[in-house]
């Protein structure tokens, strides 16, 4: 079988790029969807000696789920294959064959998986979990075989297929003769920033460089790029306490709550840096609070820069979103200012600047809030637990030897990925440890305070529910193997620990070696847990039963119901999402077009350090495009009567210099995600923020029902710093 396959594969990479992509993806209202053909749709190609007519392709589907990219809990991705195809003639007119079978099987053709048996038509076939990958069509001679045979029909390769190595040699010499090899500091027009400050000439080389993943390598002209801005440290001459951990803050209607955004020092992975802390704390005090209250929150800003507070996913007033200039201005170190902060929705939010995040943010200014219900006792996640509650907020921090890779003072850093760190935090700390009874149901709410990376959390070994999302309950509880888990989102699972002994919050993610372009298994442990042995403590039966039952959220669907009526018909709007550069090192544009070939779904690791390091935000502008009047970002100016429910199409443009996964974050509001790639999402829950696919589509519904004027946003810090959002009105 090899023998027969092989000889086809060396050109199956240039008939996929040249050949026109057939998937034409609707959506209930009809409108085609309009996700990328080429990272999303493969075209089966007749093999030689095959009729011309014999043709088709192949629909690499969403697979339903509670998350917008699908993924095993070891990070593989998850396709469920849609086959049309046209002109096959009957098996026995080819020989000794009576059925046609699709089989999936890595470029080395061993193992093949079977798909299952097709016809001329159009066929949903088995799911699978790979990449790269080759798709055939045999003619076998019964659906029992379980190999494929050597009568080769059609066959596809994945988009990943097309991924190649760069030319060592070319990029060695380019980048010796590139005269920017340094970084640019050429800004485009309409670009914060613009032109290099006198400082940078003499503080350049205090930039140390910046770590490299284990096992990965750049090309040597990588190693020589520095950010074209003075880098950005906490002032060390401003005293700094040792932090201390944080605790839950109860407030209760009418309550003031005061919040010190201020300098600590922390000793993390055995180094000692300075960070930011509200209150002193890591993270900020989580505030839990009733549902419907409304409390007043004095920040009093001990920053060396200007702050403000977010009040993420809080449908509150206007007035307090923390928003500079739109909402208020910033509040300038050694300032003051009050916060009425209401709380409608139950639910799991947080806090966090809306100055400056990609700094503030990740050196530690974040914190969780709880709005418990005061009718169901439950916190937006299917009702009351029967069990412990632990909050998480997750974070990551990016250290050299030295410490902190500094931030950079008059343009921001790492613009084209976004800031990814090599320390992970759990509350602030480095593998913490839970210990839980035998038995013990636990009900995690997980935050994702990370500048820029999108975790795959599992417990392996033990089972999880999935209860709630970023503002509620599901409709209906699942069971999941791994939470997908983007900047800002919130999830709540509860997760059952039965027998003793040692479980662990993992991250295991597929990584992209962009250097030699290939995928590789990244695992890392986030935080332990351990089962003595012993009986499980008061309550476990009950914990038990209610656990095992995958419950219906009565409340959440009857909600949800009102809006259906608005799910079916075209987008009222859509935003493009794409990005511009100039300026950027030979070395930097090179290597990213080469990359172009293939984008996946999402980036799971910060695998291309240096160029990513050395792109600010005076190269890189990210952008929001509305198609319909072609005004970009913060000229777009959409405005909205109050009360208006708004379908959104969110499409992430494959053809982008750098396509990659946007989580959209909306202030002030909330939506329900109602497709992705034009499959519909049958669980809804209410969120804030949702992660767009590279390449992808996502539908949303928006209830705009808070008056005032909103940001709309990329919550990657970096892409917000580079322009990547958008304001409108809702009258």
């Amino acid at each position: 079988m090899r023998s027969a396959v092989c000889g086809f594969l060396a050109g199956l990479v240039a008939a996929q790029m040249a050949s026109a992509q057939m998937c034409d993806r609707r959506d209930s209202s009809g409108d085609r969807n309009v996700a990328s053909r080429d990272l999303y749709c493969l075209t089966l190609i007749a093999v030689p000696g095959e009729s011309a007519a014999v043709a088709g392709h192949v629909d690499l589907s969403r697979v339903p789920g509670p998350f917008t990219v699908a993924v095993t809990a070891d990070g593989r991705e998850v396709y469920e294959p849609v086959m049309t195809v046209e002109g096959l003639p009957a098996p026995g007119s080819l020989g000794d064959y009576t059925v046609f079978i699709a089989w999936v099987a890595p470029p080395t053709m061993y193992p093949a998986i079977k798909l299952g048996v097709i016809s001329n038509g159009t066929t949903t076939v088995h799911r699978f979990a790979l990449d790269p990958f080759v798709i055939l069509v045999t003619a076998e001679p019964n659906a029992n075989v379980t190999e494929p045979g050597a009568r080769v029909v059609l066959r596809a390769g994945s988009p990943s297929t097309r991924l190649l190595p760069p030319d060592m040699l070319q990029f060695a010499a380019g980048a010796l003769r590139d005269t920017d090899a340094r970084g640019s500091s050429m800004a485009m027009p309409g670009m914060p920033g613009g032109g290099t400050p006198a400082a940078v000439a003499d503080s350049s080389e205090r930039w140390t460089g910046v770590p490299m993943p284990a096992g990965l390598a750049m090309v040597p002209g990588e190693m020589a790029l520095r950010p074209g801005t003075a880098p950005l440290l906490p002032d060390s001459r401003v005293d700094a306490p040792d932090a201390r951990p944080n605790g839950v803050v109860r407030v209760a209607d009418g309550d003031t709550l005061h919040l010190t955004a201020g300098l600590v020092s922390r000793v993390i992975d055995g180094r000692r840096v300075r960070m930011y802390a509200y209150n002193g704390q890591y993270p900020g005090p989580v505030i839990s609070v009733r549902r419907g209250a409304t409390i007043v929150v004095d920040l009093t800003n001990q920053l060396d820069q200007p702050t403000t507070i977010h009040w993420h996913g809080v449908r509150l007033d206007a007035a307090f979103d923390g928003v500079p200039d739109l909402a208020h201005p910033a509040v300038p170190p050694g300032g003051r200012l009050a916060y009425r902060v209401h709380f409608p929705d139950a639910g799991v939010y947080w806090y966090h600047p809306h100055v400056r995040e990609d700094m503030q943010q990740n050196l530690g200014l974040a914190g969780a809030i709880v709005v418990t219900d005061t009718v169901r006792g439950g916190a937006g996640a299917g009702g009351p637990p029967t069990g412990r509650i632990e909050t998480v907020v997750l974070s990551d921090l990016l250290l050299g030897d030295g410490g902190l890779v500094p931030f950079g003072r008059t343009a921001t850093t790492h613009a084209l990925m976004g800031r990814f760190g090599n320390v992970f935090l759990v509350n602030g700390v480095v593998r913490p440890g839970y210990t839980v009874r035998r038995g013990e149901v636990v009900r995690f709410r997980f935050i994702n305070a990370a500048n820029a990376r999108t975790f795959n959390l599992s417990f392996p070994g033990a089972r999880m529910k999935l209860i709630g999302g970023d503002a509620g309950s599901y409709e209906h509880e699942q069971w999941v193997e791994s939470v997908v888990i983007a900047p800002a989102e919130r999830y709540a699972v509860d997760v059952q620990f039965s027998p003793p002994g040692r479980f662990v919050l993992a991250n295991r993610v597929r990584a992209l070696d962009h250097f030699f372009n290939r995928f590789f298994f990244e695992a890392d442990t986030l935080a332990t847990v351990r089962v003595p042995d012993g009986a499980g403590g008061p309550g476990a039966a009950e914990q038990a039963a209610r656990f095992a039952m995958a419950r219906t959220d009565a409340a959440a669907v009857s909600e949800i119901e009102r809006y259906r009526r608005y799910f079916s018909g075209s987008p009222d709007h859509t935003l493009e999402l794409t990005m511009e550069s100039r300026g950027l090192p030979f070395v930097t544009r090179m290597l990213m077009q080469l990359d172009s070939s293939y984008f996946a779904p999402a980036e799971w690791s910060g695998t291309m350090p240096g160029m990513n390091w050395a792109a600010t935000t005076d190269e890189v502008r990210w952008v929001l495009r509305d198609p319909d009047t072609g005004r970009e970002n913060m000229d777009i100016g959409w405005s909205f009567a109050r009360g208006s429910v708004v379908k959104l199409r969110l499409v992430n443009q494959r053809h982008a210099f750098h396509a990659m996964q946007h989580p959209i974050h909306v202030h002030g509001q909330r939506f329900l995600v109602l497709a992705v790639n034009g499959v519909p999402v049958r669980d809804l829950v209410w969120k804030d923020t949702v992660l767009v696919p590279a390449g992808g589509t996502v539908d949303i519904l928006l209830d705009l029902s808070n008056p005032g004027r909103w940001m709309l946003h990329c919550h990657i810090a970096e892409h917000l710093a580079a322009q990547m959002m958008t304001e409108f009105t809702v009258q």
